[in-house]
């Protein structure tokens, strides 16, 4: 009996509907051909912009060639999942030096577990109808160029702060691949229309964007926050303000986020009230406290010392108060050697505040007392 031919026309379309059926907010198809980025890759690995990230170095150009990655690759089924909440207090906690700004995608479940089983899930799927079928599903687990693969893809396009930005629905997204060696009907890559603006590079705190389209991880808060395991350079402390978890500026300034749309994950919700908290409290935790309110979330790979690290470059940023200083002081006793040079940083912080409010205060006074002098003098003296 013979196997009837495939009609891969009708099978791209049925996997971009399962896809949907499976949570994924769009589903866009590419073949693996990224030659066009080796060369940006090359200039951005030798400009040293991927800092202590040595797992970007690490396999060189088989970013930008899937076929490396997984032998017989001919497609890669790229996949965006939005996961933007209801209510989200962006600017509200920005503005509020007392409580701790986290990034939006780390607020909720870890993405990674949930993305790669609904992967899974879509290969298994597509087995179903081919006689043989191989896949590898990836999200952010594979030396792989997953911006320009999704870009070709049909998924939005990069724009000047490195992310994808679609013209529907904005860039508050995550990004998943399916590798396989089915030759599926590809989409068109989308226009850049960043046109002119610049507003993401100018925003940025620590100008990390230093050209169109480029980012040094190097002076990247997300970087300094996340990836980087030793002390943060001190000229980017002030900078960092209160955030403690990466950095969404320069996706809260992107005019093409007012079209975002909304998630419907309950697992990319705010957990542990993790989108309105004080420093003080998230200061307070012990490791097993930290181990234990992080369970399933993207932040306990940073680790408890990275955490404490960070909330204490937090608190140095923060308004003066004695309730902060006492709380650095006191973390001084358990605290390990890295992490203990940036909460003399922060204490150091609160002194000078500190100054300076006696400083107004003193001004103040002395200002009332030549108004009252001035009012009690007579008219001609």
């Amino acid at each position: 009996m013979t196997t009837p031919a495939i009609n891969y026309q009708e099978l791209t379309e049925k996997i971009k509907l399962w896809g949907q059926e499976l949570g994924f907010s769009q589903v866009g198809i590419c073949d693996v051909d990224l030659s066009a980025h080796e060369a940006a890759l090359t200039r951005w690995l030798e400009n040293n912009y991927h800092g202590n990230m040595d797992y970007m170095a690490r396999h060189g150009l088989m970013r930008a060639r899937a076929k490396e990655l997984v032998e017989g690759t001919l497609n890669v089924i790229s996949v965006r999942m939005d996961y933007l909440p209801t209510e989200a207090k962006f600017a509200r906690i920005l503005k509020n030096r007392d409580h701790a700004y986290i990034s939006r995608y780390a607020l909720g479940r870890d993405y990674h577990k949930l993305m790669r089983k609904r992967l899974k899930q879509l290969g298994e799927k597509i087995q179903q109808h081919c006689e043989t079928f191989n896949y590898r599903p990836f999200v952010d687990s594979a030396p792989i160029l997953e911006r320009p693969l999704a870009e070709k893809a049909g998924l939005g396009w990069v724009g000047k702060h490195s992310l994808l930005i679609n013209k529907q629905a904005g860039s508050w997204f995550f990004l998943g691949e399916l590798l396989v060696d089915l030759p599926l009907l590809p989409d068109t890559k989308p226009e850049n229309d960043c046109g002119t603006c610049v507003a993401c590079i100018k925003i940025c705190p620590t100008q990390a964007i230093v050209e169109p389209y480029v980012v040094d991880a190097r002076r990247c808060i997300s970087y300094l926050t996340i990836e980087l395991r030793d002390a943060i350079p001190v000229e980017f402390r002030p900078l960092i303000g209160n955030r403690i978890y990466g950095c969404d500026d320069c996706q809260l300034i992107c005019p093409w986020n007012k079209f975002a749309k909304l998630g419907s994950e309950d697992d990319f919700k705010p957990r542990q009230n993790l989108d309105n908290i004080a420093l003080l409290t998230l200061f307070s935790w012990d490791e097993a406290n930290f181990l234990n309110k992080t369970e399933g979330s993207p932040i306990r790979r940073i680790g408890f010392a990275c955490w404490q690290r960070n909330i204490a470059v937090a608190l140095g940023n923060a308004n003066y108060s004695l309730a902060n200083v006492e709380a650095l002081t006191d973390k001084l006793t358990t605290a390990d050697e890295m992490v203990a040079e940036h909460i003399h940083w922060a204490l150091e912080q609160q002194e000078l505040k500190l100054r300076e409010l006696n400083q107004d205060k003193n001004l103040r006074l002395t200002a009332r007392l030549i108004r009252s002098v001035e009012k009690g003098m007579p008219r001609d003296a």
